[in-house]
């Protein structure tokens, strides 16, 4: 049997197999079964016609040297250049075997043995190489559907990326519509805070115009009062010099002078109060300026106390002052600080006015304001012993429109902007309580100057 063709008929075999899977030019894969079919005939032929084994070696010889060159040198067949450098050494001991044969066969005869063990090694190497390279193009193909894989996921991750970049970029666009939808609502939530903010000045105004009025009724009869005096003495004076007593004249001058200096200061009294109603009233300016704390608190003390006396006649409570004499001026915005300290006062007698109605043993009421300077920062202690604050509730007074006032009583804005007042001073408001002993408001402002 003749091993050439068979290995022909192997190598045609797995050429033709392994490249199924490429783009071939028709006419490579044409000669490649003619090859493969030639290859059988010619085997079957040198069997049953018994050619010589030199006859049909020289022709396979031809037909393999012919197929290795292109294999080796043309491009469509790179994938198989490792099988072919497998067959390489069988091809070439079978060439120098069938050489030396023909030109000196008693040579060939004598080392024949020797070529046997060199065919014997080269299949050998053949089939370990084939299997070799088989495992590899396995494990090859496993690595191209792998990166295929890699691909797929890819181009899926792609895709689900390009979707995803048209998701955010709608939900951008709708957070930006939300966005300005939300800054409209901001804005009119400003607005609507600047108009609560109003209101509540013009109602803590509404409850003030009844102390202001005692208040500034005080320095007018005052002023009144020493303008009548000061008239009679100016009679008097005439009289005195006419008789030509001229020392009585200057002690009645003196006198006249001294009436002159309190009605100028009960004057500048109540140009104060008409003042402190107006800065009260209208927008602050938004502009600290130095501010005697003590003058201020003792001021809309009494406007808050005579401001609740107007409406009950029966109420009457003890006020209580304690201020430092030493305290510097604090540099803050005036009306908003009175604001604070309006409503603190206002609800320090609004609790104790409660409960002096509704307790059935013996109770005095007591408001209290105390000014301290410590470590730089202003204190100002506003302390009543009314009903106190619940534990429960503690919490919230400080909350817009939370309130503890009957209907129509109180609008839950107060303590809320007085916290606001005071932070936006980098100050701190807080509150200690006992239910049923009364409250502690403690105002702590930085000096700033």
């Amino acid at each position: 049997m003749n091993f050439d063709y068979i290995l022909l008929i192997i190598v045609f075999s797995y050429l033709r197999r392994a490249l199924q899977s490429k783009i071939l030019l028709p006419q490579i894969d044409k000669y490649l079964a003619i090859g493969f079919w030639f290859s059988i005939v010619l085997l079957i032929t040198g069997i049953i016609l018994n050619f010589s084994r030199v006859t049909t070696s020289w022709i396979a010889h031809a037909m393999l040297f012919t197929l290795i060159y292109f294999c080796l040198t043309q491009k469509e067949f790179k994938s198989v250049k490792s099988f072919i450098y497998s067959i390489l050494p069988f091809v070439a001991v079978n060439f120098i075997e069938d050489f030396i044969e023909m030109i000196n066969s008693p040579f060939h005869e004598e080392w024949d043995n020797y070529f046997d063990t060199a065919i014997f090694f080269s299949i050998v190497w053949f089939f370990a190489m084939f299997f070799i390279n088989r495992r590899q193009r396995i494990d090859m193909e496993r690595e191209q559907l792998k990166a295929i894989e890699l691909e797929k996921e890819f181009q899926q991750s792609e895709n689900l990326k390009a979707k995803l970049e048209v998701q955010v970029a709608e939900r951008t666009a709708e957070i930006l519509g939300q966005k300005e939808e939300l800054q409209k609502a901001l804005d009119k939530l400003k607005a609507t805070q600047a108009q609560l903010i109003q209101s509540e000045k013009m109602a803590s105004l509404g409850e003030l115009t009844a102390g202001i009025a005692h208040e500034i009724q005080n320095p007018l009869n005052f002023v009144n009062n020493f303008s009548e005096v000061s008239s009679e003495l100016l009679e008097e004076m005439n009289e005195e010099i006419e008789k030509g007593d001229f020392e009585e004249v200057k002690n009645i001058a003196a006198d006249i002078k001294q009436n002159l200096e309190k009605i100028n200061h009960h004057g500048k009294r109540a140009d104060s109060i008409v003042k402190g109603m107006l800065q009260h009233s209208r927008a602050s300016s938004g502009q600290k300026e130095p501010t005697d704390i003590n003058a201020l608190a003792d001021e809309y003390l009494r406007l808050a106390y005579h401001g609740l006396r107007a409406k009950d006649k029966s109420f009457n409570t003890e006020l209580e002052t304690n201020f430092d004499t030493n305290l510097p001026k604090a540099k803050v915005i005036p009306q908003d600080i009175g604001r604070v300290l309006l409503n603190l006062f206002t609800n320090a007698f609004y609790t104790t006015h409660q409960k002096q109605k509704t307790s059935s043993i013996e109770y005095k009421p007591l408001v209290s304001v105390t000014t301290s300077f410590n470590e730089n920062r202003v204190e100002i202690v506003v302390k009543d012993n009314g009903s106190g604050i619940p534990k429960a509730i503690k919490n919230k007074i400080m909350q817009p429109f939370f309130t503890t006032k009957p209907t129509g009583e109180g609008t839950g804005l107060g303590l809320s902007l007085s916290y606001d007042i005071v932070k936006a001073h980098d100050g701190e408001l807080k509150v200690e309580t006992i239910e049923g002993e009364g409250s502690t408001f403690i105002i702590s402002l930085p000096l700033n100057i």
